[in-house]
C-alpha cells in the first residue's frame, strides 16, 4: 500500500498530526505498536494520573474540608482499587475516541513495530505477520520512556515507574520518590493524599527545577502540609527491592555519609528519553545527538530529506500539547502552508493542588539575560474568590519589561492555574503589556482577579479590591 504520510506513533503528536494531515486531503497511515492508540499520554501518562489526582483530590477534601463547608461525612474510606477501575474507564473512553477519530478521517490503522527499511518504505511487524508500505513523506513520533538507571534496579514490581505506579490497588503504607519533577510530584500527592508516606529525594536544591523560584516554594509549602518529606540537594546511590519492598541509599550532595530509607515502593520520576529503539534510523540516514534526540531542521524535517520528527523525540519540552502543536505543524508545511510555532509560549503545567503553571521567562532567566524587569505578585489567600472555595494557597506572579512593560512571563500556584494560564499565553502572542492585562475586566469573583491583581503590581499599583 502506498501513501503520502506514513506516521510511527499514535500519541498526542502522532494522532493529531494524522487528523490534519487527512484534513489536508493526504492519504495517511498511522503505525502504533501496541493495541491501544494513544501513546503514554492517553494510556499511562496525562489521562490516568489527571483521572487518579481528581479521584484522590475528592476523597482529600471531603477528609479535610467537606465538615468546613457544612458537608458531614460518615465512614469515610479510600477505595484505591475503584479509583484505578475509573481510570481505567477514563482511559478507554479516550481510546475509543481517538479510534473513532481515525476512521472519521479515514486513517488507515496498523498495529506493529514500525521500522524504516529505506527512505520511502516502512516494515510492520506484529505478532501475526509482517508487510512492508511506501511512502512519500514520514513523520516520527514514537514519543519517549522512562529514564530508569541500572543502579536503581527497576524491576516493574517494587521499583517503579509512573507506568506501574498506576495501576498500584493497595494504598502503600509508605513510597519513595526520587526524583522533584511534575511526575514525582504528580504521583506523590495521589499516594499522600489517600494516606501513603511519601519522601520524595531530589538532587537539585528546589523542586520544579526549571520553573520559576516562587511557584517552587508555594508548591513545596503545600505539599508539606500534605505531609509530603522532602530531602533536596540529595543523591540517590543505590536502590534494592525485596519482595515485599525496597531500600533507598541516599546521601548529601557533598557528603559521602549515607542514609536510607524503607518503602513499600521506590518510584523512579528522574526525566525520560527519546524513544528510538529499532526504528531503523541508521537505513535513512537521520541523525541524533548525544542524548538520543533525533535532530532536526526549523521546519522539523530530519537529515533525510522528507522524514519529519515531533514530539518527545526531537529537542524541547516533552509536553503532549507541544507534540500536538509540533504535528500539526509538519502536516501544513507539508501541504504547501506557512504554518509557526512559538516555543517561548508553550505553557508548563502541574496538576497538582494548588496547581502550577507558566509560560515564557522565569525571574533567573531574565537576570541571566541582563533583561531589565519588574514582578508583580499577589497572594491568592487575598482574593475573595479563594476565600469562597477555601482554595487560599499559592501566589500568581508577573513579570514585564521594565522599560516597555511587555510581559516576559507569568507563573502561577493556585487553583486552576493550569486553566488560567492561557490568558497570559494570549496576551503574551500578542506582545501584550502588563497594563493591557491589568486593564481588562475580569469577572468578579473568579480567580481570574488574582492575574489581573499580580499585572497591577508590576505596574506599580496594588490591590484594587478583594
Amino acid at each position: 500500500m502506498k501513501y503520502d504520510v506514513v506516521i510511527i506513533g499514535s500519541g498526542p503528536g502522532g494522532y493529531v498530526g494524522a487528523i490534519r494531515c487527512a484534513q489536508l486531503g493526504l492519504k495517511t497511515a498511522v503505525i502504533e505498536k501496541y493495541d491501544v492508540l494513544g501513546g503514554t499520554c492517553l494510556n499511562v501518562g496525562c489521562i490516568p494520573s489527571k483521572a487518579l489526582l481528581d479521584s484522590t483530590e475528592h476523597f482529600h477534601n471531603a477528609e479535610t474540608t467537606f465538615a468546613e463547608h457544612g458537608v458531614r461525612v460518615t465512614g469515610l474510606k479510600a477505595d484505591l482499587e475503584q479509583m484505578i477501575k475509573r481510570k481505567s474507564s477514563v482511559v478507554k473512553q479516550t481510546n475509543d475516541g481517538v479510534a473513532f477519530l481515525m476512521k472519521k478521517n479515514k486513517i488507515d490503522v496498523y498495529t506493529g513495530h514500525g521500522s524504516f527499511k529505506s527512505n520511502t518504505e516502512v516494515e510492520i511487524k506484529s505478532a501475526e505477520k509482517t508487510e512492508t508500505i511506501t511512502f512519500d513523506k514520514a513523520i516520527i513520533a514514537t514519543g519517549s520512556k522512562p529514564i530508569t538507571p541500572d543502579s536503581f534496579n527497576y524491576d516493574k514490581k517494587r521499583v517503579i515507574t509512573s507506568t506501574e505506579a498506576l495501576n498500584i490497588t493497595k494504598i502503600p503504607k509508605r513510597m519513595v520518590i526520587i526524583g522533584a519533577g511534575v511526575i514525582g510530584l504528580e504521583l506523590g500527592s495521589v499516594f499522600a493524599r489517600v494516606g501513603t508516606e511519601v519522601e520524595v529525594i531530589e538532587f537539585q536544591d528546589k523542586i520544579l527545577a526549571g520553573m520559576d523560584k516562587d511557584v517552587s516554594k508555594d508548591l513545596q509549602r503545600s505539599l508539606k502540609k500534605l505531609g509530603i518529606k522532602f530531602h533536596l540537594k540529595h543523591a540517590v546511590t543505590s536502590v534494592k527491592a525485596t519482595t515485599k519492598g525496597t531500600t533507598v541509599s541516599y546521601k548529601k550532595r557533598d557528603s559521602e555519609e549515607e542514609q536510607e530509607v524503607k518503602a513499600d515502593y521506590c518510584l523512579i520520576a528522574i526525566g525520560r528519553k527519546p524513544y528510538t529503539d529499532s526504528l531503523g534510523l541508521e537505513n535513512i540516514g537521520v541523525e541524533t545527538d548525544d542524548k538520543g534526540r533525533i535532530m532536526v531542521n526549523d521546519h522539523l524535517e530530519t537529515s533525510a530529506k522528507g522524514i519529519f520528527a515531533i514530539g518527545d523525540v526531537i529537542k524541547g519540552a516533552m509536553l503532549a500539547h507541544k507534540a500536538e502543536e509540533e504535528g500539526i505543524y509538519v502536516a501544513e508545511y507539508m501541504s504547501g502552508e506557512k504554518p509557526h510555532i512559538n516555543y517561548e509560549l508553550i505553557p508548563g503545567v502541574v496538576y497538582t493542588w494548588p496547581e502550577v503553571s507558566a509560560v515564557g521567562k522565569t525571574e533567573q532567566q531574565c537576570k541571566d539575560a541582563g533583561i531589565p524587569y519588574k514582578v508583580g505578585k499577589f497572594p491568592m489567600k487575598a482574593l475573595g474568590r479563594s476565600r469562597a472555595s477555601m482554595d487560599t494557597e499559592g501566589s500568581i506572579k508577573v513579570i514585564a519589561h521594565k522599560e516597555t512593560d511587555e510581559l516576559l512571563g507569568v507563573h502561577m500556584c493556585g487553583a486552576r492555574a493550569a486553566d488560567l494560564i492561557m490568558e497570559a499565553v494570549a496576551l503574551m502572542e500578542f506582545r501584550a503589556s502588563a497594563e493591557d492585562m491589568a486593564r481588562i475586566s475580569h469577572p468578579h469573583p473568579t480567580y481570574s482577579e488574582a492575574v489581573k491583581e499580580a499585572a497591577l503590581g508590576a505596574t506599580g499599583n496594588r490591590y484594587l479590591h478583594i
